[in-house]
């Protein structure tokens, strides 16, 4: 370990760049509030959400990744697992951006969420909502918000754990430590597995009231998982070429491209499935969310598809491509972006419906800032979510030097 730079410092560049995003972001999001007409701004809202909601979904990609790894008892990745460590970091900002959606949805600053409103469930009220009603003994207020408050207790509570046990080991060598962590992650596995689908349903599949998916968790799941490692992969690729990470070698990158290229799969199997059971069996109540997206949202529909799954599958199908890190940044950029569109299918059509589309829509009077203020918010969250990861990676060692897998993980050939 002579020659390993241990200690990442955050490039000027880096550092420069992450601020302009971020500046830029604040520009568009003032920008949009001010020029966004909607009712209640809900298109500002709207894309606060999915601009949250993402990156909030790499963060918790990355603390069940950690956590698999130990669970796994998994050594390949031990170089690196401070990457991770670094970019679930971000997700007291990730929750406390969705929370804020939340609170401005349940104090009616905007209606994402359409069954807050207490009227959709008066029976006496002109908008009384029968299917909505049906479902309020798990969308009623108290039940939702124990739900949320579970959540963000679970995930930062064994988020902080996981860093502190980690940085601990770098003190003294421990296997107790080790251990700890291999039962912990267990353990959150188990809530993992009920949460990352009850997140799905509460955050985004409620935005669709009356429509209902028993694949949606699942589908929103390997989205939040192959964004996660694509993010992870890039990161790794960046630092190699910045110096460090020396003894990451050939075979470790291609078990990164194989975790992409799978993921990818994964995610293009459900997501088939999920529109292929639902137009085979034509209920109506079922295809109420691709109808909608049929009308007004086709072309972007079929072409996110295609994208995040033919460009993957063909390109990194091959041996050679998943070693090949130029290969492996071009596509990772490129499923990258079109997964913050699948998810921006997933919000957008359900709540602003026909009225928005990238610029074009019915009603083009309120287009005017849709395409700097999608684009300049969604750049001012990767920067500040490349501020929080960078400052946290440089806080602590690059690689932990008292892992007991890390001289397995130096020599890892496949």
């Amino acid at each position: 370990m002579a020659h390993e730079k241990l200690q990442f410092q955050i490039p000027s560049k880096t550092k420069t760049w992450s601020m302009i995003f971020m500046v830029i972001g604040v520009i568009a999001a003032l920008g949009g509030w001010f020029f966004d007409k909607t009712d209640h701004h809900q298109y500002w809202w709207a894309n606060l959400l999915i601009c949250g909601f993402f990156f909030f979904a790499i963060s918790l990609g990355a603390l069940f990744f950690y956590a698999v790894q130990y669970a796994a008892e998994v050594a390949w990745s031990a170089q690196f697992k401070r990457i991770f460590e670094a970019m679930f970091s971000y997700l007291p900002y990730g929750l406390g951006v969705i929370i804020v959606v939340l609170l401005a949805g349940q104090f009616h600053q905007h209606h994402l969420y359409h069954w807050m409103d207490p009227a959709v469930v008066d029976p006496n009220s002109p908008t009384y909502d029968s299917i909505i009603a049906g479902k309020m003994p798990f969308l009623s207020s108290w039940f939702f918000w124990l739900r949320v408050v579970i959540y963000a207790v679970t995930f930062l509570v064994f988020a902080n754990l996981f860093r502190k046990w980690s940085l601990l080991e770098d003190e003294s060598p421990s296997v107790e430590l080790h251990l700890k962590q291999y039962r912990r992650s267990a353990l959150f596995l188990v809530f993992f597995a009920v949460f990352s689908s009850t997140i799905a349903w509460d955050w985004l599949m409620s935005i669709d009231t009356h429509w209902y998916s028993t694949m949606y968790g699942w589908y929103i799941f390997s989205g939040m998982w192959v964004t996660t490692m694509i993010f992870a992969t890039l990161f790794v690729i960046w630092l190699k070429n910045q110096g460090y990470l020396s003894k990451v070698n050939d075979s470790h990158i291609h078990d990164m491209g194989k975790w992409v290229f799978a993921v990818s799969m994964l995610w293009s199997y459900l997501w088939f499935c999920q529109y292929m059971l639902i137009w085979y069996s034509d209920i109506p109540e079922e295809v109420t969310y691709f109808k909608e997206r049929y009308d007004h949202y086709m072309t972007g529909m079929w072409a996110i598809f295609f994208c995040n799954f033919a460009i993957p599958f063909y390109v990194l199908i091959a041996r050679d491509a998943k070693r090949n890190t130029k290969f492996l940044t071009r596509v990772g950029v490129i499923i990258f972006i079109t997964h913050f569109l699948d998810l921006y299918m997933a919000v957008i059509p359900g709540t602003i419906h026909g009225h928005l589309l990238w610029g074009i829509g019915e009603e083009v009077q309120h287009i005017t800032f849709a395409w700097w203020f999608e684009i300049g918010m969604f750049l001012g969250f990767l920067g500040l979510f490349i501020m929080v990861v960078t400052r946290a990676l440089s806080k602590a060692r690059l690689i932990s030097i008292n892992h007991p897998y890390l001289s397995e993980s130096e020599n890892h050939h496949i």
